[in-house]
C-alpha cells in the first residue's frame, strides 16, 4: 500500500512543480523572435539553438498561426512557378507567397517565403490555412510582425 501511495503522490509533485514553473515564466515575448502584431492575442513558443531560431506563433486555443525560422544562412530556397499570392506586406516590405504542399493534409492551404534581415540572418516564414477563405486573414496576419533591431532588407523574390 505505502508503494502506491508514493507512486501517485510522485507525479502530482511534479505536475504542481510544473505548473508553478509556468506561473514564473517571463510574459515578455522571446527575445529572437519578431515582435507579434498588437491585438492578435497570439504568444510566442520558441526555441533556439546554434542552428537558428524557431519561433511559433500560437492562437489562444494553441493551434499555430504561423511560424518562422531564423537563420545565418536561408534555408528555403523559393521556386518560381510555386509563386501564389503577391502585394502582401511583412513588417512593411512587399513578399511574395509560395504554395507549399503538405502531403498528409492535401485540402491545407499552405504558404512559404523567406526574407534577409539587415542583419545578414535570415527569416524563412511559413503558414499553413484550413481553407482559401481563411487564408487571406492569416496572411494578413503574418504581415504584422515587426523585426525589431534587424528590420527586412529584402524579399525572397
Amino acid at each position: 500500500m505505502p508503494r502506491t501511495i508514493a507512486t501517485l503522490t510522485l507525479p502530482a509533485l511534479l505536475l504542481a512543480g510544473a505548473a508553478h514553473a509556468q506561473d514564473a515564466a517571463p510574459a515578455s515575448p522571446p527575445a529572437n523572435c519578431p515582435q507579434l502584431p498588437p491585438d492578435a492575442g497570439l504568444t510566442w513558443e520558441a526555441r533556439s539553438s546554434d542552428a537558428g531560431d524557431f519561433c511559433q506563433a500560437l492562437f489562444p486555443d494553441g493551434t499555430e498561426a504561423f511560424g518562422l525560422y531564423i537563420t545565418p544562412e536561408a534555408t528555403f530556397e523559393p521556386v518560381r512557378r510555386n509563386r501564389a499570392e503577391r502585394g502582401y506586406t511583412i513588417d512593411g516590405h512587399e513578399v511574395t507567397w509560395y504554395r507549399a504542399q503538405i502531403a498528409s493534409q492535401p485540402g491545407v492551404q499552405a504558404r512559404e517565403t523567406t526574407v534577409e534581415l539587415t542583419d545578414g540572418r535570415h527569416a524563412h516564414i511559413w503558414l499553413q490555412s484550413p481553407s482559401q477563405a481563411q487564408l487571406d486573414g492569416t496572411l494578413k496576419l503574418v504581415g504584422g510582425i515587426h523585426f525589431q533591431g534587424a528590420g527586412i532588407a529584402s524579399t525572397g523574390d
